[in-house]
């Protein structure tokens, strides 16, 4: 079964813990930089199906002030927890550049 469809629009705020804090900084994301793709526009939330054996979970492509992420997360509670957030590598940019444009948001 497909994961449920996500509104960023139902989220309530962030759910961190001392784990998915530190395992980020090892990337150089700082939980705020992570935060701020889901406030920025665009945003591309995929469906991660490979990884939603437990949990539904979503990749999120998306800019910050600085450069463009890659954040893996998922909801509880109406809270996005974030699992993973790292710089888009050169792939991920041309996803996020070919479905931004197609879908007429400026990236």
């Amino acid at each position: 079964m497909p994961p449920p469809e996500f509104n960023p629009l139902e989220f309530e705020g962030f759910d961190w813990d001392v784990g998915n804090v530190t395992k980020n900084s090892k990337h150089g994301v700082e939980p705020e930089e992570a935060e701020a793709v889901f406030l920025n526009e665009p945003l591309l939330v995929l469906p991660d199906a490979k990884h939603s054996k437990s949990e539904a979970r979503w990749q999120a492509l998306g800019r910050t002030a600085e450069r463009r992420l890659l954040v893996v997360f998922t909801v509880r509670r109406k809270l996005i927890r974030i699992i993973s957030a790292r710089a888009m590598n050169k792939k991920e940019k041309a996803v996020y550049e070919k479905e931004t444009l197609r879908s007429g948001r400026k990236s």
